[in-house]
């Protein structure tokens, strides 16, 4: 074949030159190109079919044209080749930025494994789930004044510890309501023996139910929960008062709307009246505080903290935090920094499993209420189960039944006020989407 031919058609690449239509012209063929003046000089100036000054033109401009398709070729190749190398660079940054991330978050946790040894010592004296997919989680709110900031809430010359609130958290099997009962810090219940730290149990005794954190720690509190109510407990939750601020800061705050000004010094809140937004600080107070609010008493306190708690559910679901992962970190870094919990979800995955589940229960769904109770009979200033209404809630729960919750005033309006009970037992509350300004 003719070395002319060849050239024309492209002499093979080497390995990392250019290839196909856009290669560049040989050097062979440059150089057979460059060596027949004579024949140009030739032929007529512009003659067809000629090899003059015309063709020696066209000659020129198809090999230039050919040299600048070859070097555009080689920029769009530098230009893919860089643009996959950051790509690369950029997927391995927030591969590694993602893992830093969920070990600081995993790693935040704080995991309880004395209350799994005491829970399992007593494991034939416990209730069985009834239903499989349900879950009971016990929420603990410490009062403990260990931990950095929470000092300032008064100190505690026995450095003890006890569930300022205490709630039972019912997570439907179906994953479509969820129920936060309440249980009254001065419910007189029997609490049993429990193991206290270094060794020594106490004794079988009736006390107002704040007592059983102090004893035993979380155990004792679950072992309490489960004597009383006959509900299986599956996981535990303790959260100290700087892991509330957190958590209220984390989401900029929660709206309430009150109709009096409040200045309660042992709470150390004051708030004018009317619709406002707290933060931390304020917000804790919040829902401390009681000697000055209402008639003093817990059961208002409860209440209050109800409504608070449904209302920053409402908040968490309505400004799309569980679905914005820069909105959501900030939530997971002071929910996790300030949790201990058991095993069973002492890991960021098991946190974030739990919380998918839940993210899209309509918040009509999530549902507080408190343990039926009345004044104790003993003590006024104490309080006691209402039976068999108590009974009825509890049976409810466990068998992962519904639960209908209204306003307390509405209560007697829609069971009909006659003997007839209603399809669904129903229970003074309130739910997460009425708020606390509706």
């Amino acid at each position: 074949m003719d070395d002319h031919v060849t050239d024309k058609a492209g002499t093979p690449a080497e390995p990392d030159g250019p290839t196909g239509d856009g290669a560049e012209p040989s050097d062979a063929a440059a150089t057979d190109a460059g060596s027949r003046p004579d024949a140009a000089a030739g032929a007529p100036e512009g003659a067809d079919g000629g090899s003059g000054t015309a063709g020696e033109d066209a000659g020129s401009g198809t090999a230039g044209a050919r040299a600048d398709a070859g070097s555009g070729a080689n920029r769009r190749r530098h230009v893919l080749r860089w643009a996959a190398l950051g790509t690369s660079a950029a997927v391995l940054a927030a591969a590694g930025a993602g893992w830093w991330l969920y070990h600081k978050l995993d790693g935040n946790i704080t995991t309880d494994t004395s209350a799994a040894a005491e829970l399992e010592a007593y494991e034939k004296e416990r209730p069985s789930a009834l239903v499989t997919g349900a879950q009971n989680i016990l929420l603990l709110g410490s009062d403990t004044r260990e931990g950095e900031g929470n000092d300032r809430y008064g100190k505690d010359a026995h450095n003890s510890q006890r569930s300022d609130t205490t709630i039972l958290l019912h997570i439907a099997g179906d994953r479509q309501s969820v129920t936060a009962m309440s249980v009254p810090r001065d419910l007189m219940v029997t609490i049993p023996s429990c193991g206290r730290p270094g060794g020594k149990r106490t004794r079988e005794q009736i006390a107002q139910f704040n007592w059983a954190f102090q004893f035993g720690g979380a155990a004792c509190t679950i072992r309490t929960v489960e004597k009383f109510t006959g509900i299986r407990v599956d996981h535990h939750m303790v959260i100290d008062f700087r892991g509330f601020k957190d958590m209220v800061e984390a989401v900029d705050g929660v709206e309430v709307c009150l109709t009096e000004p409040i200045d309660d010094k042992a709470a150390r809140l004051k708030l004018p009246a009317g619709r406002q937004t707290l933060r931390g600080e304020e917000a804790l107070g919040f829902v401390r505080a009681r000697k000055t609010l209402g008639n003093g008493s817990d059961t208002e306190r409860m209440e209050r903290q109800q409504q608070f708690l449904g209302a920053l559910v409402k908040k968490v679901q309505s400004n799309g935090v569980l679905l914005n992962p820069t909105r959501l970190y900030p939530v997971l870094d002071a929910a996790t920094k300030s949790v201990t919990t058991d095993a069973g979800l002492d890991s960021l995955k098991d946190l974030y499993d739990l919380t998918r589940a839940l993210r899209n229960v309509p918040t009509e769904k999530v549902q507080f209420l408190t343990v039926p109770r009345k004044p104790y009979r003993l003590d006024p200033n104490r309080d006691e189960l209402v039976q068999p209404t108590a009974s009825e809630l509890f049976e409810q729960l466990r068998k992962d039944a519904d639960v209908r919750v209204v306003p307390e005033r509405r209560t007697d309006r829609d069971t009909g006020g006659d003997a007839s009970p209603a399809p669904t037992p129903t229970f003074p509350g309130t739910n997460a989407a009425e708020g606390m300004c509706e």
